[in-house]
């Protein structure tokens, strides 16, 4: 693949000199992401400014190279391996954070962390609420690329509800603007929101202008403990149905909280070990918390089996161990996962439940799932041992089924994830064949050498056949 592109990168290496690395260690670097599937780059271009996008990109059109950007390689979806070889455009020096405190708006290039923006906003009392778990490593450009969520999703939303604007490079190496540092804009086609969560496959986003919020004066922390799934779920459903919107809503299943019981060594309710949770955040001003209270707390003393109520910051974090816990815990129900976001209707919440409880008999395999409440966004982990081909089989058969279910329910196949490699199994599903064909069009239409992240979404992979890095990341849950 490397000889295949020989002379396009001798090209491209002559424009931009050292900024181009063609070294076996730091190709394989840009091999992977957190899928841990590699496949191994030509080159690998670290620019020094946005122009250089613009020089790669009309360099690779020209030469038909494929080309794939990376920030930091946090997607598990496989959607930052350069499956097709070619060129991988590492953003993460393109860095910088500009606050305008008046207007409420942050510009941040695309290799900038979540955290760092969110840490640079806090520092004039702004609030950027998104919340991915990796926030301290991922970066806005990967954000942008899958539409990120998280924890906050349900009350403040995606990436998607706070971009402003985008600037970057058309595949041909044109450089364009969708939008402008303004709250309002209505001049023409939105390919502003065409970009997000496109996964790199319509241009490359060097840079956005992003909304930001006050900075809450108050936050309260509340962990609940409940009989079964379906309680839980039937729960959380009457909460909502009292116009409470709380920040955060997660809930964890009995096999979720036994591995992170185990981990912690502790009982997370005395008397009550292995029972599901839902830990609630709220924020906001401080009148509001307080009128929230009472609703929340009479809530639980109806529904739940027992709370715990954080009555300080230190408190809260200690609630919240649970949460962080439950993920890398699980590999000891198997040493492989098929881990799916998965969104679900509020509506169907029981009926999931249900569904789950099943699916797990019929597999006769551990499937812990936690995830976002207020949103419907599930992750549900289908534990296995890859060795174990008759695991391995009933694994893959549970994750198809599992999508087949998600799409009756009239929920999604991915809430924050994307389809990258991991879920081209399952786009179809989702999608009628019209609708395929609208998202092949557009593609043609920005990227009719098809350069931009090729291979990916609209191909069946079944990544979970690949063979797997032995590689740690800092933001793994193992």
């Amino acid at each position: 693949m490397k000889e295949k592109y020989a002379a396009a990168t001798r090209e491209l290496q002559r424009r931009l000199g050292a900024r181009v690395d063609v070294s076996d260690q730091g190709r394989f670097a840009a091999s992977f992401d957190s899928s841990k599937v590699s496949f191994l780059p030509a080159a690998v271009i670290r620019p020094r400014a946005e122009a250089d996008i613009g020089v790669v990109l009309a360099l690779a059109n020209r030469h038909r190279v494929p080309v794939t950007v990376r920030g930091r390689g946090t997607t598990l979806m496989g959607s930052a391996a350069p499956v097709r070889g070619g060129w991988v455009v590492d953003m993460l020096a393109l860095n910088k954070i500009a606050i305008d405190a008046d207007a409420g708006l942050a510009t941040a290039q695309a290799g900038a962390t979540t955290q760092a923006i969110q840490e640079a906003a806090a520092k004039l009392g702004w609030f950027f609420p998104l919340d991915p778990s990796s926030k301290a490593y991922c970066t806005i450009g990967g954000n942008i690329a899958c539409n990120a969520g998280g924890m906050h999703g349900g009350k403040y939303g995606v990436t998607r509800d706070f971009v402003v604007a985008l600037r970057g490079f058309l595949p041909t190496g044109e450089f364009v603007e969708w939008g402008t540092a303004t709250k309002k804009f209505s001049a023409g086609f939105n390919l502003r929101d065409l970009w997000i969560g496109s996964e790199g496959m319509l241009g490359i986003v060097t840079g956005a202008v992003l909304k930001l919020l006050p900075q809450p004066a108050a936050r309260w922390t509340l962990l609940t403990s409940f009989a079964d799934e379906v309680t839980a779920l039937r729960s959380a459903k009457a909460l909502f149905r009292q116009r409470v919107l709380p920040a955060i809503c997660e809930f964890l299943d009995r096999e979720s909280v036994v591995c992170a019981e185990r981990a912690m060594q502790t009982t997370i309710f005395p008397g009550q070990a292995g029972r599901p949770v839902i830990l609630l955040e709220f924020a906001g001003g401080a009148a509001e918390i307080a009128d929230v209270k009472a609703t929340v707390l009479a809530w639980a003393q109806a529904h739940s089996l027992g709370f715990r109520e954080a009555r300080s910051r230190e408190e809260a974090e200690q609630l919240w161990a649970v949460r962080r816990k439950c993920s890398g815990a699980m590999f000891e129900l198997g040493d492989s996962k098929l881990n799916e976001d998965i969104v679900v209707p509020m509506r169907s919440y029981e009926k999931f439940a249900r569904f789950l409880a099943g699916l797990k008999r019929r597999a006769k395999l551990a499937i812990p799932t936690f995830g976002h409440l207020a949103d419907g966004n599930l992750h549900v982990n289908i534990m296995y041992h890859r060795a174990d081909a008759a695991e391995a089989k009933r694994a893959e058969d549970a994750v198809q089924e599992l999508m087949e279910t998600v799409v009756a329910l009239g929920g999604a196949i991915s809430g924050e994830h994307g389809i990258g490699l991991a879920k081209t199994p399952f786009l179809r599903l989702q999608h009628s064949p019209a609708q395929v064909k609208a998202m092949q069009a557009v593609k043609r239409a920005l990227d009719p050498r098809g350069i931009c992240n090729p291979g990916k979404m609209f191909e069946p992979v079944r990544i979970w056949k690949f063979p797997k890095l032995q590689v740690a990341f800092p933001w793994d849950h193992k």
